[in-house]
């Protein structure tokens, strides 16, 4: 028998947290940064206790909300290309059950992070403890369940010798990068304080090792037939080419064969938007440009890419009668998407093996991409420049939004700004490193489309979920991952207003982060998704009992929490904010004025939504038979 310690349950996760490291491409670091808490029953007393005594290496901040602060862990961890983590922890019950959302952000970006939710008592003994879900049918079930469903790892720990193969396993899932994501081990409040004699041998070093998936001789000679075989490939550039640090392979590949790059929100960045070859975004949100170029290719070579169908176009962006799919993935079941060729490799170590196999051949583009990019320069230059009014709408808009309640909202609001000349603006005055956040509403098509990158890996999107409520709280994450940069969360109100907490922390902490606010009084992208498949404008403007449009201070919000604070209504002010906002030592928050309907619209593309089959409204039958008919070019797997 080996050497023992004896330690609470808490004690040794906290000692184990501390001595796991991942090794890639030869360098080793810590792989746990620290931990974000809000202490609760549950949890206070066992994994507090643990962390006041002795955290070693791990910072502890304290979260405003469980929510907010686990999307700050996600962030990090995007941000850290999925090579460091946070774990997070909450009290037993709702406290828990916040995390949830966030742990389903995880999931769907493959971002991992340890989440510690309390739980009721092993022993039962005192059930049902405060804030314990009964339910009849069995006494096991809790709060904590409801994680299997947006967990890649999930486990209740109840006896203390139950960590140990329990956390192995949740170590061995986030440092995979097959299977990346949240990992959920709950922890039963009794048995976190509970002592046990653990090995001493399971807290020495361990170094998880992130090696480079090569491909097979099959795989790689049938990646090159597929690519040499076509006249105008063009690759999809998706988050699994960022975590490989495929960069520099991207671009001599596309250099040495011209082919061209188009982007994925999760991808974007990977190869700045300045390299001649990058057309930008693709699918719904994407450039028109990079559509047109993906309608007219016959090789998809997909590298890294869940194919979602922002990214496909609800699977109407191909022509499926002459283009064929080549995927490169990790994950088996990504790669298998639209019937591709399967290379269940590394980004990377793929694409170094395709330069040398591929020496020699060529695509029929020529010199077409600078066009293409000269053409894409010129739309975004009228972007930034169009000043807005009712006759700029689709019809469908147009009809309820007229020029009478256009004027309502110039007066309420006190501005004729428009988002897309804001959004340049900033785009053209902040550090080119500095990092640009986003998640939902509709800056998500503006950072896709007209946001350019001049520096790698600037650019952070979380639109796996697109879950309100990321940008404010991601923001700190991404701080504490990049304390030299600027960063910046941009959002709409609606966005705001479902999650700001860590706002909080990061003037706590003195984690400076900056907050763009475009307020347009409302839910804008719903409110112009139902408006243009023939609803009328319903619920989603804000107006208050007497119909008039609210004008809310958020810049009053934010100075009462001690951040610095700006108010604009045109380029000049927020040119002058910018500026005045790099000098500060504080988080600040820029709330900008902007008129409704003035985003970005869709370029050669088209989303699949649920309308109404039957409706009283005529515009609402029209809409499901314009419907039917584009479904009628989507592919069906």
């Amino acid at each position: 028998m080996g050497e023992k310690i004896r330690l609470t349950t808490a004690q040794a996760l906290v000692k184990f947290l501390n001595q796991q490291y991942i090794s890639v491409d030869g360098k080793e670091t810590p792989f746990v940064a620290g931990v974000f808490s809000v202490f609760g029953h549950g949890n206070v007393l066992g994994l507090g206790q643990a962390l006041q005594e002795n955290p070693g290496h791990l910072k502890v901040f304290t979260g405003k909300n469980e929510q907010g602060m686990t999307h700050a862990a996600i962030a990090f961890s995007k941000e850290k290309l999925r090579q460091q983590i946070f774990a997070v922890t909450a009290s037993a019950g709702p406290g828990s059950a916040n995390m949830i959302t966030a742990a389903g952000t995880a999931f769907a970006n493959n971002i991992p992070v340890l989440i510690l939710p309390a739980d009721t008592f092993a022993t039962r003994q005192p059930d049902p403890v405060l804030q314990q879900l009964e339910h009849e049918t069995s006494a096991a079930t809790t709060t904590n369940d409801a994680f299997k469903a947006v967990s890649k790892y999930w486990d209740r720990v109840q006896r203390p010798e139950q960590l140990m193969s329990s956390l192995l396993r949740a170590f061995e899932v986030m440092t995979n990068p097959a299977t990346a994501g949240p990992a959920t081990i709950c922890i039963s409040q009794d048995t976190e304080g509970e002592a046990y004699d653990f090995d001493k041998a399971f807290f020495e070093k361990r170094v998880h090792y992130l090696d480079r998936r090569v491909p097979t001789t099959r795989e790689y000679e049938g990646a090159v037939e597929l690519i040499k075989s076509s006249k105008k490939p063009v690759i999809i550039v998706g988050g699994g080419a960022k975590y490989s640090q495929a960069r520099e392979e991207l671009i001599e590949l596309s250099m040495q064969c011209n082919i061209p790059l188009v982007e994925t929100h999760a991808g974007k960045s990977t190869v700045e938007s300045s390299f001649k070859n990058n057309l930008g975004g693709t699918g719904v949100l994407g450039t028109e440009v990079a559509n047109k170029v993906v309608r007219d290719s016959d090789l998809i070579i997909g590298i890294g890419t869940r194919y979602t169908d922002f990214t496909t176009s609800s699977k109407t962006a191909f022509n499926y009668e002459k283009s064929k799919f080549l995927n490169i993935n990790v994950n088996r079941m990504q790669a298998y998407k639209f019937d591709a060729f399967q290379v269940i490799a590394d980004a990377k170590v793929t694409l170094a093996i395709l330069l040398e196999k591929l020496k020699g051949y060529t695509t029929e583009y020529e010199d077409s991409f600078i066009n293409l990019k000269e053409e894409w320069q010129v739309e975004r230059k009228r972007l930034a420049n169009t000043k807005y009014t009712t006759e700029n709408f689709v019809p469908e808009i147009k009809d309820h939004f007229t020029q009478e309640i256009f004027e309502e909202y110039i007066e309420s609001l006190g501005t004729k700004f428009t988002q897309t000349e804001a959004f340049i603006t900033i785009n053209e005055n902040v550090d080119k490193d500095s990092i640009a956040l986003a998640a939902a509403g509709s800056l998500p098509g503006d950072m896709q489309r007209l946001w350019e990158t001049n520096v790698p890996n600037t650019y952070h999107l979380e639109y796996g979920y697109s879950c309100m409520g990321y940008e404010v709280n991601g923001a700190l994450g991404a701080k504490i991952a990049n304390p030299d940069r600027e960063v910046y969360a941009l959002l709409g109100d609606g966005s705001f207003l479902m999650g700001h907490s860590e706002l909080v922390t990061s003037l706590q902490y003195g984690k400076k982060i900056n907050v763009l606010l475009f307020d347009n009084s409302g839910f804008g992208c719903i409110n112009n998704l139902q408006m243009s498949n023939g609803s009328n404008s319903y619920h989603c403007e804000f107006r208050d009992s007497n119909n008039n449009v609210m004008n809310i201070n958020y810049s009053q919000v934010a100075a009462g929490y001690g951040a610095k604070t700006y108010k604009v209504t045109n380029k000049e002010e927020l040119i002058a904010a910018l500026e005045d906002a790099k000098k500060q030592e504080i988080s600040t928050l820029i709330e900008i004025k902007v008129l409704p309907k003035t985003m970005s619209d869709g370029y050669e593309s088209w989303w699949h939504v649920g309308v109404s089959e039957v409706s009283s409204n005529p515009k609402v039958n029209a809409a499901y038979k314009s419907l039917k008919k584009k479904l009628s070019s989507a592919k069906e797997y």
